[in-house]
């Protein structure tokens, strides 16, 4: 099943969602996650990038885009749209074929942490654990017994999961 998660600049949140989700066990086998942004800022903060190098993720292929990507023709079709910061939540979104299921996990953005360099190190690390967590939650969800709106609400109810 394919996933989107979005964020307004993609470079923090929703890029650590995406290669988490395609690199934790539990969830690459049932996931494929992409990420993107309503105003993105055309590159991946450093600080992601090395927490993600740091726990040996694979970064290469990250870059900040544009959510029209996924929503013109011939894009992956995605089963999940879900929002990780509370502006994307609230704008506009263009429209999506196939009429994924959308969920909203807002988390505070460790971009926007001012303080000094090990401050901000925190604050990516903290919201990639409660990412984690969420993901984790995502891909223990028995998605082949759930009826549609019982799986939409579950999706939901994981961005109310605290860390």
């Amino acid at each position: 099943m394919n996933v989107l998660f979005l964020c307004t600049g993609n470079s923090a949140r929703s890029i650590l969602a995406e290669a988490m989700t395609n690199n934790l066990a539990v969830s690459k086998k049932k996931f494929r996650a992409y990420s993107a942004g309503s105003h993105p800022k055309g590159k991946v903060n450093p600080f992601a990038l090395e927490l993600l190098r740091q726990t040996h993720i694979p970064t290469q292929d990250l870059r900040s885009k544009s959510w029209d990507e996924f929503a013109a023709p011939g894009a992956p079709v995605m089963d999940f749209v879900i929002t990780v910061c509370d502006q994307a939540a609230g704008e506009p979104c263009p429209y999506w074929p196939g009429q994924p299921m959308t969920a909203h996990w807002g988390m505070p953005d460790p971009a926007a942490v001012e303080g000094t360099d090990e401050q901000k190190r925190r604050a990516f690390s903290e919201t990639a654990n409660m990412l984690r967590r969420r993901i984790e939650l995502l891909a223990s969800l028995p998605l082949e017994k759930l009826d549609r709106l019982s799986l939409q609400s579950k999706v939901r109810d994981i961005g109310k999961t605290s860390p």
